[in-house]
This record gives C-alpha cells, structure tokens and sequence, in this order.
C-alpha cells in the first residue's frame, strides 16, 4: 500500500476516533498530550544518525564533483525567493479579504518568547564536537555543522579516508532502511497525532470568532501551494509535471499537517525525495537541511497574515503600504531564524512580530493563543511543500536528478 494512502486512512481513522472522545474531558487532553509527545519522538528517533552520515557523504561526493558551494547557493536563492514570494502573497491576500475582528480579551500575563539567537550560535560549536550529536533533536544545525565538517573532512587524502567513507557510506544507507521502517509505520502515528488534533480543532471551532481566519488561511494555503506554486515548476527544463510531483508529496504533507513539527516530517521528505522525485542523495539531503534550518517562509507567511489580524482587531483604521512592508520584512528576517523551532515556528514568529512590533502591540499573540496549534499546522505544511518543490528543482537544474513514473512511488 502507498504510504501516502496508509497516511490519509490513519488520520481519517484519528478523526474519527476523536468524534467519540468525551468534550472538554482534562484528563483525556492530557493523555494525548503524552502520546503525541511518544509519537513525535518515535518519528525523530532516527533522524540524527540518518543526517550525520548521509549529509557528510553528500558534502564529501558534491566536493568531490565541484557542485557544492553552487549547490549551497542555489539553495539560499532559492530559500530567499520563496519567503519574499509567499510572504507578499500572504499580506496581501489578507489585506483584500479581511476576516472579523477578534474581541481583544487577555486572561494569561505576557510571556518570554525569544529565538535565543546568542544561545544558538554558541550551540554550533560545543565544548567537544561531539556533543553535537547529544541534543534533543529539536535544533538540528548543529548536527548540520558536523556533518559539514566531516564530510570535508573525508577529502583530506583518500589513501587514509577510503576505508572511512566506506563506512560512512554504509551507515547511511543502513540508517535510511531504519527511517524506511518508521515511515512505513507512520500511518498508525498519524491515528494520535490526527485524533488530537481533531480533538483542539473541533473546541476551536465551538469559539467561532476565529472561524473566517481559519477558511482564509486553508483556503490561500491550498491555491497557493496546489494552483500558484505548481505554476513556478512549469519553467523547468525539461519540462515537469507539477501535478505528479504533488501527488508524489500527498505524504510529507499529510504529515506534516497533523504533526505541525518540520522534524517529524523530515525523514519522510527525504525518502520522498529520493524515491518518488529521482533526487540523488547528494542533492536531496543537502537541500532539506538547508531548508530544515533557513527555509521556514510558510511559518512566517502564517505569523504575518495572523499578526495583521490582530492589528485589524485593535483597530478599525486600515494598515498602511509602510506598515505591511514592515510586517512582511520582519517576517522574512524571522523566517531564517527558526530553526530551533521545529514544532510551533509559526507562533513563535507571530509572538516575535508582536514584540518587535512595539506600539501596545506586544500581547497581541495572546489573542490567537487558543489558535496556536492551527497556524502551527498551516506553517509547517506550507513549509514542507516549499521544501520538497524547491530541492526538487534545485536538484533537477543540478542535473542531480532522474525522472519517476508515478505508478512506483511509495
């Protein structure tokens, strides 16, 4: 069975399992708290090796080829014009289709939400290299950064570094079959993940104030990411079906709604990528890295169109050129910075656009508080589609790629 397919049946099954959950049970909430805390875990749990050893082969091969640093840079071209892109697009489609106003009401004090930019940085280079790989599995760029280092490492002489690029190399692969096993799994995951998720949905919608920004933010999500983007790959040569690289993503997507984390999601895209997209792993594991760390424009899209919103509900006066042009280039700074923030990137972005915003403005994220978990699920979807159109054309105009007939994807 696809595993899309097995995807899509664990969330229906999820949904349905959360119709006969009791309402507003706490003790109910907090077991699935749990278990979607279990669940995430099981689908990280091989993430880091598989990153470690495939990445530090790719740098090695891409060095080896001389594509490297083009690669790189083609990738940052690519991040930078997607969150300029869909950021724009996001502003301005609230700003022609305004939802209701939210009545302004606080119950919680401000909190402290900072990106730890400082702390961050410190992070890439520990005391011992090592304790790279001893993290949670939350900020992966300094896992990102070893495996740079190795990988170029590997290129010193192959007299010594053949027998070590062998193992390397076998590692890689034997941690790819793990995350193959994971993700064949995964539809019985999504049973959690899609049960709580309908559980917080459905409460949200009992509120109803937030019902016209909910329909706004699914409804753009899906022209953007299933009419305006599939668009963009009509310019690659040779030409591309847009819709089957959509059909070969139905999983990564699927996942990456219920899950809301960029993490969980990314061994499935990275075996998307290579099996449903012909990406070679050289290209494919470089790019999603990348776009794991920088590239969350989707994330920063939602926060905008969500942080305007709230102004709209301060005030009826309507929001200058200047102002959404501050909005939007705050949150294209914000959108390069959240990798720490695999799993609540769009909140965190809108909480930062608020306090950054100044104006009385800096509780405003605690009007959408209750809708955190939903502009978390648009964030992280947008972001898993960008990821896997732009590494698939990346590696298409690297020549790093081979075409799939449909009928062989998973």
């Amino acid at each position: 069975m696809k595993i899309w397919i097995k995807l899509l049946l664990g969330a229906l099954a999820g949904i349905l399992i959360a119709r006969f959950l009791p309402q507003d049970n706490r003790q109910i909430v907090e077991i699935m708290d749990w278990l979607e805390k279990l669940v995430l875990r099981i689908g990280r749990y091989a993430l880091i090796p598989l990153l470690v050893f495939s990445l530090s082969i790719a740098v090695h091969k891409l060095r080896q080829d001389g594509q490297f640093w083009s690669l790189v840079f083609r990738s940052f071209l690519f991040i930078a014009g997607a969150a300029v892109f869909v950021i724009a697009a996001g502003v301005t489609a609230i700003r022609l289709f305004p939802p209701n106003q939210i009545p302004i009401h606080f119950e919680e004090e401000l909190g402290s939400i900072t990106l730890d930019t400082a702390a961050n940085i410190l992070a890439l280079f520990p005391p011992n290299m090592f304790q790279a790989l001893t993290g949670d599995s939350l900020y992966l760029f300094p896992v990102c950064v070893f495996a740079f280092f190795l990988g170029m490492g590997l290129s010193y002489d192959r007299n010594f570094t053949k027998p070590v690029i062998a193992f390397i190399d076998s590692l890689s692969r034997i941690f790819y079959y793990i995350v193959v096993f994971f993700s064949e799994i995964m539809g019985f995951l999504i049973i959690v993940l899609a049960a709580y998720w309908a559980v917080r949905f459905r409460n949200i919608l009992k509120v109803e104030v937030y019902n016209e920004f909910i329909v706004l933010l699914a409804a753009f999500s899906l022209i953007l990411c299933f009419v305006i983007l599939p668009l963009f790959l009509y310019s690659l040569r040779p030409k591309v079906n847009p819709w089957a690289l959509l059909y070969g993503n139905l999983g990564p997507a699927i996942t990456a709604w219920f899950s809301g984390d960029i993490n969980f999601t990314l061994p499935l895209m990275l075996r998307c990528g290579k099996e449903n997209f012909g990406a070679r792993r050289r290209s494919n594991t470089v790019t999603h890295a990348l776009f794991n760390t920088f590239g969350r424009a989707g994330s920063a899209m939602t926060a905008a169109m969500a942080f305007i919103l709230i102004i709209k509900s301060y005030s009826s006066l309507d929001i200058s050129l200047t102002d959404s042009l501050f909005i939007g280039l705050r949150a294209f700074v914000i959108s390069f910075f959240l990798a720490g923030h695999p799993g609540n990137g769009a909140y965190t972005a809108l909480a930062l656009i608020c306090l950054g915003y100044g104006q009385s403005y800096e509780a405003g994220y605690l009007l959408l508080k209750p809708l955190a978990f939903y502009l978390i699920t648009i964030g992280t979807f947008l972001d898993t589609i960008i990821a896997s159109f732009s590494s698939f054309a990346i590696a298409r105009l690297s020549g790093l790629q081979e075409d799939k007939s449909p009928r062989h994807f998973i």
